[in-house]
């Protein structure tokens, strides 16, 4: 099964007032782009299915200026919506990103509005005259007209390659080590590579106060989290979504300490319960001279 690699961006209008309000507005980010996401998979004119998301927030540019945008890793397909069947997308093709980025600037707009009404928004500096409701409905109307950058990358070559991208890119920071040139006479020199002329590797040299001032601006908020998982692979319920998806898939789980054909439940499916339908796990077996010698009593606590 492909994973696809969908990236969603703030133009820089957006990005000024995310700057001032980043727990907000952060938060506002990562809820668009799922809800972009999942609802326009589970048009059936799209896809007719429902996805899992893992989302991740960066908030830098190649040259430390604020720039934030999530990065969601998507597998290519999901159960439909009934929940019987496993749709997957077509090959090599994810989701269209005209539909995607239109939704998700209305969406986006949307909630941002919504906080703006509820107070949850300030507003300082150049950016202070926001606070009057006709300047911040005209920035609005500016970011209406504003075209929207959804990036649909080539999907993962499969799902170690996904591991491997989670494990090195969900906890960095703005800047690696290995960017790093040098220190001396009070500038920083750092390698940054220019998309623009197809990733060109080039030196940047700043002012040590303006390199930490650059760096500084990508601290999150106390308490932030920016992993996050939504779809079927959302915390709550996520371990009977995953055994729907592996019954969809005909995946078989077989404990980790335990060679194929020795176990006794090896060749049963996953097993649901059938009063609630949840997943239905083994927490413990009953000796066999304990079955004969004493009545079977069954805890339900």
């Amino acid at each position: 099964m492909p994973y696809f690699h969908v990236v969603f961006t703030l133009p820089a209008p957006a990005r000024e007032i995310a700057f001032q309000n980043k727990a907000v507005v952060y938060a506002i980010l990562f809820r668009c782009a799922a809800e972009t996401l999942t609802t326009i998979a589970a048009d059936p004119k799209h896809l007719g299915a429902q996805l899992g998301v893992t989302a991740v927030l960066h908030t830098w540019g190649q040259t430390l200026q604020h720039h934030p945008h999530v990065h969601c890793v998507v597998p290519g397909g999901g159960p439909s919506l009934d929940g019987t069947r496993w749709v997957a997308c077509r090959p090599g093709f994810f989701l269209p990103v005209r539909v995607l980025s239109r939704l998700f600037r209305r969406l986006f707009l949307q909630e941002l509005q919504a906080a703006f009404a509820a107070g949850q928004l300030r507003f300082f500096s150049d950016l202070a005259h926001l606070a009057d409701p006709a300047a911040f409905t005209q920035r609005l109307d500016q970011l209406r007209r504003t075209d929207w950058v959804v990036c649909a990358k080539p999907p993962f070559g499969g799902p170690e390659q996904v591991l491997a991208y989670l494990g090195r890119y969900t906890h960095r920071v703005a800047i690696a080590n290995s960017r790093l040139v040098s220190l001396s006479d009070g500038k920083v020199r750092f390698a940054w590579k220019d998309y623009r002329q197809h990733s060109k590797t080039k030196l940047m040299t700043l002012d040590a106060g303006e390199f930490m001032r650059r760096f500084l601006l990508h601290t999150l908020p106390d308490g932030f989290h920016r992993i996050r998982h939504y779809g079927f692979l959302a915390n709550g319920g996520r371990n009977d979504r995953l055994a729907l998806c592996s019954q969809l898939l005909a995946v078989r789980h077989l404990p980790p300490d335990r060679e194929a054909g020795t176990d006794p439940f090896a060749k049963c499916e996953i097993p649901a319960c059938p009063h609630c339908g949840g997943t239905m796990r083994r927490i413990d077996v009953v000796p066999r001279a304990c079955a004969r010698d004493q009545p079977f009593r069954c805890d339900t606590s």
